[in-house]
């Protein structure tokens, strides 16, 4: 047997873009993409990608990166086949980013050619001008939209047209497999929730593996249908991207939405699946529409911090099926999931959403996850309170951040495990459950508090729409819960006076231990998100910061 060794037959690089030849043959008729009034099969969309990429091909060299800043339609899902059909590395842009944030991407990345959607073309032109003068700007493509095509668009500075790479590209098109299952298929910026936006660059094997885990994980079944809640410059749409070309799925795209416009696509395409971070819950289940009931289920799968009790019930008895899972840009996608046990359905509905959030176990294509003391490296008590930090290993975690050794040992490190960054706690029956980000934990009179538990109380107070905690500044203390909150606008508010600080203060102490009581509220009427809908802590922890060690209430 020693004589036996990997040779071309059995070892061909493992990539997902092999997913789309596949799915041409298996479900060619089947729709593919819907977007407004346009409908493409996947023998369609597959024809367009090869068209795209050889396009591409004449355009860039193999290994160079390829940007995109586009809303979810269907170009953008498109380019997630084509560039890498081209053989180069798809860098997906956050639409919603402002044109320094943007610039400072394009420079990092090296970008060598960007495929504009119409609507941000003035960000694209504001953020080119940021480059410095020594940098070379990249190739400009444009992506339009009968609806959408503004009229500052100037045309002449871009190459071509997106429309004109499908009309120019070649269905014989040979496209370019990966030379080693270990090159580079994506570049993806993290969101920026806790430092500055790093570069993480995943190969074709983690995402071949990361896609084919989440579909399993999750139970996703042939054709589903699935609407994008989730913008698919988030870690690739959590893989969905490619997953559903492997089972056939036919992708609803939507340039925004809200309440709803989620709702009516639903019902009108008779949606099965959809995810989106806990945000996307809150907007399903404060809707107008959320006292009708949904005709069919539809799986919503969540990530981010757990979804508050009452959000989870309350988007439950709609008729929607919640499965909250757990995962990092680094990891490409979830890696953690709730892996709901029967048994637990007949438990009360509290005890059911305190099950369900807790982030679970790992994925089967994760190898190992653990939490550990940060300082020793050795694994915390089963016990549901000892902290420490969230470390695991496997196929789907990143090769490293781009450009950035530093970072890259920090948190890629020599014995062989991933340091996240979140802070968490194992159950006794294995279940693990992520406390905070360790930026986030507030450690009050040498106290660690978890501003998450703070939260989901703060969430079952009718009154409240959103709620974030982050630490104050205390000069007696060291630091003391503050909480962020938005109010529902009155006609959604119940209660004819919306609650005082020291009505919230009152409501918490009622059911926290009293160490843990905020002793400052903030109202907003909204607050801050990143592009995918995390609140943005690291702006409040400046605000509450700025605010020094007082206590009095302030509204803004």
């Amino acid at each position: 047997m020693e004589e036996l060794k990997p040779r071309a037959a059995n070892s061909s690089p493992l990539t997902p873009i092999g997913f789309l030849e596949r799915a041409a043959t298996v479900y060619g008729d089947c729709p593919s993409v819907i977007y407004n009034n346009t409908t493409y099969t996947w023998s369609q969309t597959h024809r367009r990608c090869l068209r795209v990429a050889s396009s591409l091909k004449s355009i860039i060299k193999r290994g160079q990166v390829v940007s995109v800043l586009a809303p979810n339609i269907p170009a953008i899902y498109e380019l997630h086949f084509a560039v890498p059909m081209a053989g180069a590395i798809l860098n997906n842009i956050n639409n919603r980013l402002d044109a320094r944030t943007v610039s400072v991407i394009l420079r990092h990345s090296e970008s060598k050619l960007l495929l504009v959607d119409c609507l941000s073309h003035s960000i694209v032109q504001e953020a080119i001008s940021l480059l410095p003068a020594n940098a070379e700007p990249p190739v400009l493509i444009l992506i339009t939209d009968d609806d959408n095509v503004s009229s500052s668009v100037t045309f002449d500075r871009y190459l071509d047209t997106y429309d004109g790479l499908v009309e120019k590209g070649d269905t014989e098109f040979r496209w370019v497999r990966p030379e080693n299952e270990w090159d580079p298929i994506v570049l993806n910026y993290t969101s920026g929730t806790t430092s500055s936006p790093k570069g993480v660059v995943h190969c074709h094997r983690g995402s071949f593996i990361m896609s084919l885990d989440s579909l399993l994980d999750w139970s996703v079944p042939k054709r589903p249908i699935f609407l994008w809640t989730l913008p698919m410059f988030h870690s690739n749409g959590w893989t969905y991207t490619w997953g559903m070309a492997a089972v056939g799925g036919t992708n609803i795209c939507l340039r925004k939405f809200d309440g709803n416009t989620i709702y009516d696509l639903i019902e009108r395409h008779g949606v099965t699946h959809m995810c989106g971070a806990p945000v996307v819950l809150n907007m399903l289940s404060s809707s107008p529409d959320n006292h009708k009931q949904l005709k069919n289920p539809v799986h919503i799968l969540t990530a981010g911090s757990p979804p508050p009790a009452p959000v989870l019930s309350r988007t439950e008895s709609m008729g929607f099926v919640v499965s909250h899972g757990y995962g990092l840009t680094e990891t490409g996608g979830l890696v953690v999931s709730c892996a709901w046990k029967p048994k637990w359905n007949k438990l009360p509905a509290t005890e059911r959403a305190r099950m369900k959030a807790r982030q679970g176990v790992r994925t089967i294509g994760m190898t190992e996850i653990d939490v550990v003391d940060p300082d020793s490296g050795l694994s915390v008590k089963r016990d549901g309170s000892s902290l420490g930090e969230i470390v695991m290993r496997g196929g789907s975690v990143m090769l490293g951040y781009l450009k950035d050794p530093v970072a890259t040992s920090k948190s890629i490190k020599d014995n062989g495990w991933f340091y996240t960054g979140d802070v968490g706690v194992m159950h006794p029956d294995g279940y693990l459950e992520i406390k905070d980000r360790s930026k986030d934990i507030i450690i009050s009179g040498g106290e660690n508090l978890s501003s998450v538990e703070i939260e989901s109380v703060l969430y079952t107070n009718p009154a409240i729409n959103e709620a974030a905690v982050v630490a104050r500044p205390d000069e007696f203390w060291g630091e003391t819960p503050c909480a962020f909150v938005a109010l529902k606008k009155s006609n959604d508010n119940h209660h004819h006076q919306n609650p005082t600080e020291k009505d919230i203060i009152e409501y918490c102490r009622a059911r926290l231990p009293h160490y843990m009581v905020p002793k400052t509220v903030v109202f907003k009427d909204e607050l801050p998100k990143t592009s995918t809908g995390k609140i943005q802590k690291f702006a409040l922890r400046e605000i509450a910061k700025a605010m020094g060690s007082s206590s009095r209430v302030s509204r803004m």
